[in-house]
């Protein structure tokens, strides 16, 4: 199924205009007013499903339920926050939501440092450069990172940064597997596949650790627990910011197992090490065979939700960077058409 993030009663592209784009009928939402750490109310989200379900779409997963970092960092206060953790996915289950994508990067989520690079096109899109990234002083707390969402204090983020000093890789995989062995059998239990987003970019940033940057890694978190409710979203454009990883490699070994739960498939082109920018969806514009990537989760059975993920801004469109409305939509149709030949439908 083809799906498309929205954002919620704030996001300017409504649920009306989504249900417009031909492919699409599932959404993957989420609830952003709630503090990290507290519990998803069950009337919440079946609030949320039911608005989708009123234009005639689905609400296929949700995206996502933050980890708090107290979890990441394995301190005395994550038990009662895991425990949190487990109710929401409970309540996810309760409301007949059956995908969470979530991810266990520290401090920072998804990081760019250009958030409207101008392509040869005109159009402009989300980039990373590793050297401009070490010019951002991060002692202003985040208010140097382009498009940063949560805010931290300089002080708050001083004393994050320095608890994480002591947090090595495999500290970090230590606390990550405590909270799958405690989330995944709840997720089971409910109905919920939980679907572990890579790291983005896949390496470390600000000195801080990354543990899901490639397929072994992957392989390693579906271990963890040996459920068929712990898997992944496949992120082919995370993934390929290194060219080391092999993207239909990786979807065959996880996809035989039955470990893909979602896929985000947007294209880049590597600008340098360390560096890319996004680009147009099809394969010719950036660095992905998207063909290949699509018919490797083909072969493997995948039938679950798949999202253009980011997108340019073109047509001079404004909004929030890389979920503007028309390049989605194009990547969306795109996908959906590559689907479709692939599968003989």
């Amino acid at each position: 199924m083809i799906t498309f993030r929205w954002f919620g009663p704030r996001d300017p592209i409504s649920l009306t205009y989504i249900r417009q784009i031909p492919a699409v009928r599932g959404i993957v939402g989420a609830l952003f007013d709630i503090p990290v750490g507290e519990p998803w109310p069950l009337e919440r989200i079946a609030a949320l499903r039911e608005e989708v379900e009123r234009h005639a779409m689905s609400l296929e997963v949700i995206e996502s339920i933050p980890v708090h970092e107290d979890i990441k960092l394995g301190r005395p206060t994550r038990d009662r926050l895991v425990d949190n953790y487990c109710e929401s996915v409970r309540n996810m289950g309760r409301a007949g939501v059956p995908v969470l994508c979530y991810n266990f990067m520290p401090v920072f989520d998804w990081t760019r440092t250009d958030l409207a690079r101008r392509l040869d096109d005109g159009s402009t899109a989300l980039a990373f450069d590793e050297s401009t990234l070490a010019r951002i002083d991060l002692s202003r707390g985040t208010a140097d990172l382009p498009g940063w969402a949560t805010a931290y204090s300089p002080d708050q983020l001083k004393q994050l940064l320095d608890a994480y000093r002591s947090v090595n890789e495999n500290k970090l995989w230590e606390n990550f597997a405590y909270f799958l062995e405690r989330v995944v059998p709840v997720a089971a239990s409910s109905g919920v596949r939980m679907a572990l987003h890579p790291d983005d970019p896949p390496w470390s940033i600000f000195g801080l650790p990354r543990i899901i940057t490639d397929g072994p890694a992957l392989e390693r978190v579906t271990s963890v627990v040996d459920n068929p409710a712990n898997g992944i979203t496949f992120c082919g454009g995370s993934l390929a910011a290194d060219p080391k990883n092999d993207l239909p490699a990786i979807i065959r070994s996880l996809g035989a197992k039955g470990r893909i739960h979602f896929a985000h498939c947007r294209n880049i082109k590597r600008t340098g090490t360390h560096s890319f920018q996004e680009t147009a969806h099809p394969s010719g514009f950036g660095d992905i065979d998207m063909c290949a990537v699509l018919g490797a989760l083909h072969d493997t059975g995948f039938a679950g939700p798949i999202r253009s993920d980011h997108g340019r801004m073109i047509w001079g469109e404004t909004g929030q960077p890389g979920y503007g409305l028309h390049d989605r939509a194009l990547g969306a149709m795109y996908l959906h058409g590559l689907w479709e030949g692939i599968s003989g439908r």
